[in-house]
């Protein structure tokens, strides 16, 4: 395990608080990352929205991380894989979906800390085809060498995953179990931190974002973010999250929540206000996992303007619901807009007949 150094950004911008770094540099941590991931702006994705007044569309590329395909969760992963190996575990047991990117991000970065991997995966997703079965994350658990425990979509998986830590214990082991998207406190951290790095890619960049977009799932990255910004004295409520997994007063109260407990780790005595956390409906669709026809258009879309990927579940509903917002005129102003790509990839071959079906030729 390694404790990472103080980013060299830290300290650079306004406020009298301390860096969050400087506040988290005693937690354990287990480097994923290699720095901070760029900041790029899509200007032919701007010209191809197809309407005037586009604000300034950037995007920050948390899907180039190394590890395991890249992809958000390494963020939180760095604090939880570092508390896992400071307990002394050998086993690290998490949960989600069939096609969880956490699960896979999980089983990488237990790989290259030396622990074992257990998933607790279940069917919650209607797709039985071969491909969703099969391909995507699926494949890459079993090359990243975990022991996958699947259940139906109605089980409670962070009991089995508890259970299972517990006839672990009886053979001598140690598991450390976190639950769906490492979207615990500590993990949030990972996200609090990211907030930091904004802003001092801000102050690089010389502009300041009116809007950050995230997708909205298990809420950790909506959390951290927010709970960073509130820390640093920043405006919390310019991070605005698109749901593609709860219906939106569950999203809002759980996200509230969990922001709140990931800033009661770095500042205490700070709380947020009302309007601070933004949570936005109309991407879900039918339900998390299941895809739309907005989401088909903004995967294409950004991927014939830029070449840039979107994943089908997460970033390619909330991209959705960016581009919807500049048509409809909500967001017609020359104020920046910071679209977090939070990765998923390989749920893209989960999804190839949905994807054929619908205009790939």
């Amino acid at each position: 395990m390694t404790r990472l150094p103080e980013a060299a950004t830290r300290d650079r911008y306004r406020g009298t608080k301390r860096s969050m770094l400087s506040l988290l540099e005693q937690r354990p941590r287990f480097s994923l990352l290699e720095g901070s991931t760029p900041i790029q702006r899509l200007t032919r994705l701007e010209q191809a929205v197809g309407c005037g007044g586009c604000p300034p569309i950037y995007v920050k590329r948390d899907d180039l991380m190394g590890v395991g395909g890249g992809g958000n969760k390494l963020r939180k992963l760095e604090f939880l894989i570092g508390e896992a190996l400071d307990q002394g575990c050998d086993t690290f047991i998490t949960t989600g979906a069939r096609q969880s990117n956490h699960a896979r991000l999980s089983a990488a970065s237990a790989a290259r800390a030396g622990l074992s991997c257990e998933l607790v995966l279940t069917d919650t997703v209607a797709r039985n085809d071969e491909a969703y079965r099969r391909n995507g994350n699926v494949l890459l658990n079993d090359l990243f060498g975990a022991t996958v425990l699947r259940r139906p979509g109605d089980v409670d998986a962070l009991a089995v995953a508890q259970d299972r830590a517990e006839q672990l214990s009886v053979e001598g082991r140690r598991a450390y179990v976190v639950g769906s998207g490492g979207s615990s406190p500590l993990g949030c951290l990972g996200y609090a931190v990211c907030a930091e790095e904004i802003m001092a890619q801000e102050q690089d960049l010389g502009l300041r974002f009116n809007r950050i977009i995230v997708p909205n799932g298990s809420s950790g990255t909506h959390a951290g973010l927010a709970a960073g910004l509130k820390a640093a004295g920043d405006e919390p409520g310019r991070i605005e999250s698109f749901t593609v997994l709860a219906p939106i007063e569950k999203a809002r109260a759980v996200t509230a929540e969990l922001a709140a407990r990931t800033l009661a780790l770095i500042d205490p005595v700070s709380a947020f206000a009302g309007g601070d956390i933004v949570v936005t409906d109309g991407q879900l669709g039918e339900g998390y996992g299941v895809p739309t026809d907005a989401m088909f258009e903004s995967v294409q879309l950004v991927a014939r303007s830029e070449g840039l990927l979107l994943d089908p579940v997460y970033g390619g509903k909330a991209f959705a619901g960016l581009i919807a917002a500049i048509r409809d005129g909500a967001w017609r102003n020359q104020e920046p807009v910071l679209f977090v790509m939070t990765g998923g990839l390989p749920g893209m071959f989960a999804y190839e007949p949905a994807f054929r079906r619908t205009w790939l030729h």
